[in-house]
């Protein structure tokens, strides 16, 4: 990968924790920002000064209340400053780490606090404390709550709940005569020292504590360049969940490497509207929130004036030939302004990972004129490992290792990866960290795949999840479930047909697509179970499976299909908080409804 010579200059000058790097860089860029936050409607600035003064009076605060290095803070919150200043703190003063998923249950939040032995929680408002408070009791090393918003919350009065104002106000009158303390601190941090937590999303099981290293993370910034085409003062957005390996690197550390400022929306449902007023320059995101916005797209199509509609209907179809100077103009200027309605005309660095990816979106990006490239990575590898060079796509492959990474492939053609960025292995589960972590260093990633003779890594799926059909055939599910979530009526689908003679879907249908369709084609129905039993929605959905089948070997062909009745979210225990379908859940809880596409046939 060809090096950006503008950020292959800014050196780490040896610093090796991300500890010191944060401090260096506060010292470099002080009166820069670095963090923007949305708040009704304005955008407000946090230089890199205000930042490091955030973070010193937290970490000064919570070493004034007794925490010792290698205790356990963690963050309960939607992404915003206050979590990177809480973040922070914790790892410059030797503390360990650890978001959780604001969309956790009561349960899963007990879990992860009584695993990790938490002494300090940070939670964002009254919804988030009430979880807490519903299973404190379960939770013994739970020393003080630290509360970031007061609303609903004014009259509370607890003395081991404090709120985010006070105790940074607490912290600010500790700074005149300790500042000693914190520096030393940062200084005393070393490569090998844990410097976080990362909960992995519990596809299979209850979730487990990745620990990433100092070594880990400063190991990921001297990669930064490698896949990230920025400068200094590039602007970013911070909408995945920080508890995420992906996240937490793209809003906390890459902008330690390459200067980002990193901005916060105003909350998770105005994401789309911030991004076009941002107008980002890096953007990575999973394959989901890339066929959101090819979505936007085409429902704002369906209300344009017949002329733009003809115009990007046949903008789309011009990519088949050569086009005219004519016909070239017409296409840039469709595509152009669809890059704007997005918000991505200053688009630099477009990412996608952490999912398989639809063939189909990257070629529709394409034409966009955004080349979106696709990255493999790992919470256990501490994100990337493999990225798409610039001018390198190519469709189905996960590009090229990174630098000082080794891959190889092993039985089962299972994707062995060894590698600085390698975890330290699981917190307190020694037994799991031996299945993942083998005596030569190689990680066991769980995922199958193959390595061209240039270098590309291609993903097939997880070995778990490939099904052999009741005639011995091999069926990479994921493959077929990409083709299906392309289409807009579908936002995902889960394929079946383990032990079985031919393969059928459990289907996810899109509320906001079919319910403008119902709409359109007067199609009555009561709300999203009547929606999704209507005859003609059945016919809709059979429609889009009839246009990949054809695609398909005969042996992968979806024979049948069904409707979920439910319209889940990250809040149900079908899904993970990152959107992933929890398979063994699904074929559990609809078990009868996948047992009706195989009776009497």
């Amino acid at each position: 990968m060809a090096m950006n010579p503008s950020i292959s200059s800014i050196a780490f000058e040896g610093e090796t924790t991300p500890a010191r790097v944060f401090r260096k860089r506060c010292i470099t860029w002080h009166e820069q920002p670095a963090l923007r936050k949305k708040e009704k409607g304005l955008w407000t600035s946090i230089s890199w000064k205000n930042y490091y003064q955030q973070v010193q009076a937290i970490g000064l605060a919570l070493h004034q209340w007794g925490l010792k290095r290698r205790d356990v803070v963690c963050i309960l919150a939607e992404n915003r400053p206050e979590w990177l200043f809480a973040d922070m703190a914790a790892q410059c003063m030797g503390l360990i780490s650890n978001g959780i998923y604001p969309t956790s249950s009561p349960a899963q939040v007990q879990y992860i606090l009584q695993n990790s032995d938490t002494r300090i929680l940070f939670v964002e408002n009254q919804e988030q404390l009430e979880k807490v408070l519903a299973v404190r009791s379960q939770c013994p090393h739970l020393q003080k709550i630290i509360v970031m918003e007061r609303e609903g919350l004014r009259d509370l009065s607890n003395p081991n709940i404090v709120f985010f104002d006070d105790f940074l106000k607490f912290g600010q009158g500790l700074m005149p005569s300790q500042t000693l303390i914190f520096e030393n601190a940062i200084d005393q941090s070393k490569p090998e020292d844990i410097a976080f937590l990362v909960y992995t999303s519990g596809t299979t099981g209850s979730p487990k504590g990745a620990m990433i290293t100092n070594r880990n993370v400063v190991f990921q910034l001297s990669l930064a360049h490698e896949y990230l085409d920025v400068e200094v003062g590039d602007q970013s957005i911070s909408f995945l969940p920080l508890s995420h390996i992906a996240e937490r690197m793209a809003s906390v550390f890459n902008p330690l490497a390459v200067g980002l400022i990193v901005h916060f929306p105003e909350n998770s449902q105005t994401v789309f509207n911030d991004m076009r007023e941002v107008s980002p320059h890096v953007v990575f995101a999973p394959p989901r929130f890339w066929e959101k916005m090819y979505s936007q797209v085409d429902l704002f199509m369906r209300d344009a004036i017949a002329p733009a509609r003809w115009i990007y209907q046949y903008s789309s179809r011009l990519h088949d030939s050569k086009p005219s100077i004519v016909q070239s103009f017409m296409q840039w200027l469709c595509f152009r302004n669809i890059r704007l309605f997005l918000g991505l005309h200053r688009i630099k660095t477009a990412l996608t990972g952490a999912a398989p990816v639809p063939p189909d979106l990257i070629r529709w990006f394409g034409r966009c004129g955004i080349e979106l490239r696709e990255a493999y990575g790992m919470t256990e590898t501490t994100g990337f490992c493999t990225a798409t060079p610039q001018g390198g796509v190519r469709l189905g492959w996960a590009g090229i290792r990174a630098s000082d990474t080794e891959l190889s492939i092993g039985q089962d053609k299972e994707i062995l990866i060894r590698g600085g960025h390698v975890f330290a292995g699981y917190w307190k589960m020694p037994e799991q960290t031996a299945l993942a972590l083998d005596a030569q260093g190689w990680l066991h990633t769980g995922d199958c795949g193959e390595i061209s003779s240039d270098g590309y890594l291609a993903i097939q799926d997880r070995i778990k999840d490939i099904l052999i059909t009741s005639g011995g055939k091999n069926i990479t599910p994921s493959h077929i479930e990409n083709l299906l979530k392309f289409s807009p009526y579908i936002t995902d689908a889960v394929i079946i047909g383990d032990g079985q003679k031919y393969i059928t879907a459990l289907v996810m249908i899109d509320q906001e697509h079919v319910s403008r369709y119902a709409q359109e084609k007067q199609i009555p129905y009561t709300n999203f179970l009547s929606l999704t039993q209507a005859p003609a929605i059945h016919f809709l959905i059979q429609s889009e499976i009839e246009k990949i089948n054809p695609s398909l070997a005969r042996v992968e062909q979806i024979k049948d299909f069904r409707i979920i009745g439910e319209l889940l979210t990250a809040e149900d225990e079908e899904l993970t908080p990152t959107m992933k379908l929890k398979r063994k859940v699904i074929a559990q809880k609809y078990a009868s409804l996948i047992q009706s596409m195989y009776e009497n046939k």
